[in-house]
């Protein structure tokens, strides 16, 4: 199958297969979900393939709480009463407690090559690897600080384990490794200053200056807009998706992934990701949205890449979804067959507008 003008990526989780789930709320023992994690992680790349993906994930099936704290899952340096961070989820707004860290040094119990290298496996197509931001993992770290373990260290952990990481999935050949920056949003419900969403670029940047020009062309960053949805009755500020994208373009990664079809103006946030993207800086945007219980037609997504390409060049744009499918909690608001079905009208309507666009070029 010939490659396409325009790029399309997944972002990352689909909903694990319901004995999965059982065994996992059920409190299995590692060695029992041994084979039913490699049973879903096959299962999933295989449907990934099938819909004519040219790029695929694991569909996170073996980060096993979440996509936010699966590397310090299972740490002796950890209590479970950390920062609560809201969550909107398909079925409604709730929220995740972090691990709090207890006293340093900071090291991370898993890498997500390991998860990458499982996917592999089963793949013939590229496999995209997704692994948290350092800015999200910074919330580890108690405000009252932690005696002999000054923050400052602990950021200097933080920023080296993350680069590890990064480096980790390059060596085991993914595609591409797209940072979660999920706390993008959540930085401005809880500073509407701009302050601490500054903060957590500047983290960013530091790990990324880590890396070279070439190198981070190979690191992407995604931000939802899911959550700039606050729980409700909450006191949180409210957030426009669209404001929070000049600071993010200001992070040096080489691609970004930002949600568009969920928007309620999807070109203004268009003509934001044009005035501000980098020119090095490749733009994927969302063209099925995956809390629209409604599948969306491959002409409607070749619409929204059409519409797209009025704003951005063609030649640095890219089409993904969203969000997640099921980020948190095994949501189960949307099933697997959804979730591929979407996936499909994806790469259907991206080559629907390559065609067209290639035609007009």
């Amino acid at each position: 199958m010939p490659a396409l003008m325009i790029p399309t990526e997944p972002i990352g989780s689909i909903p694990r297969p319901p004995e999965l789930v059982a065994a996992i709320r059920g409190g299995a023992a590692g060695d029992a979900l041994a084979p039913l994690l490699e049973a879903a992680v096959r299962a999933t790349v295989l449907e990934f393939e099938a819909t004519g993906a040219p790029v695929i994930s694991d569909g996170e099936q073996g980060k096993l709480e979440n996509f936010w704290s699966y590397p310090v899952r299972g740490a002796a340096n950890t209590a479970p009463d950390g920062f609560r961070i809201p969550v909107q989820t398909g079925s409604g707004p709730t929220s995740h407690r972090m691990p709090r860290l207890t006293h340093g040094p900071f090291r991370y119990q898993c890498y997500a090559d390991q998860y990458l290298r499982a996917a592999r496996r089963h793949a013939t197509q590229p496999v995209k690897q997704a692994i948290i931001s350092p800015s999200a993992l910074s919330l580890l770290y108690p405000p009252d600080g932690l005696a002999g373990y000054p923050r400052e260290q602990f950021l200097d952990d933080l920023v080296r384990e993350h680069e590890s990481e990064i480096r980790r999935c390059l060596e085991a050949g993914a595609h591409k490794v797209q940072i979660d920056f999920a706390e993008g949003p959540l930085a401005m419900r809880l500073d509407p200053s701009g302050a601490l969403l500054a903060s957590f670029v500047h983290l960013n940047n530091m790990a990324l200056a880590r890396f070279s020009a070439a190198e981070r062309v190979l690191i992407g960053l995604h931000v939802s807009a899911a959550g700039v949805r606050p729980a409700a009755g909450g006191a949180e500020a409210e957030v426009d998706y669209a404001e929070l994208l000049p600071a993010l373009f200001e992070i040096r990664a080489g691609s970004f992934y930002i949600a568009v079809a969920g928007q309620p103006d999807p070109v203004r946030v268009l003509r934001i990701a044009r005035d501000y993207a980098r020119p090095e800086q490749r733009v994927f945007v969302g063209v099925v949205d995956p809390f629209e219980a409604r599948i969306e037609s491959a002409a409607q997504v070749r619409d929204r890449v059409l519409l797209a390409a009025r704003y951005l060049d063609p030649q640095r744009l890219g089409t993904t979804d969203d969000a997640g499918f099921a980020p948190f909690f095994d949501d189960d608001s949307v099933s697997r067959a959804t979730a591929f079905a979407k996936i499909r009208a994806r790469v259907e309507g991206t080559r629907l507008a390559s065609a067209l666009l290639e035609g007009a070029a």
